[in-house]
């Protein structure tokens, strides 16, 4: 009788531990705003990469190369920073640099 009941509960069990991580990762989920990204750019970014006249050695996104790498790749290099870009980690949480990384894209 035990055994019949055994995969009942583990079934059940299952199930709301996977409703319960949909839940607390519903946050996660949200989309990046590109508006917000604008003003964040603005503040942190143009003065080294304004375009035709950006800083030596750094990316011009205009062309599209650099913007080919996928989010997380950006929002590592712009967490831990490149030559003399400085890594903005404890600056620029997460969600604003994916808001950057989304405004970089409608150029």
């Amino acid at each position: 009788m035990s055994i019949a009941v055994k995969p009942i509960l583990v079934r059940n069990y299952f199930f709301l531990f996977l409703i319960s991580g949909l839940f607390f990762s519903i946050n996660e989920a949200q989309a990046s705003d590109p508006n917000k990204g604008r003003n964040l750019y603005v503040q942190h970014c143009i003065s080294c990469h304004e375009s035709g006249r950006e800083m030596a050695g750094a990316p011009d996104f205009n062309f599209g190369s650099s913007m080919m790498q996928s989010d997380p790749v950006l929002l590592t290099k712009i967490r831990v920073g490149k030559n003399a870009m400085p890594g903005y980690a404890g600056i620029l949480t997460d969600r604003m640099i994916l808001d950057i990384i989304a405004y970089m894209r409608t150029y």
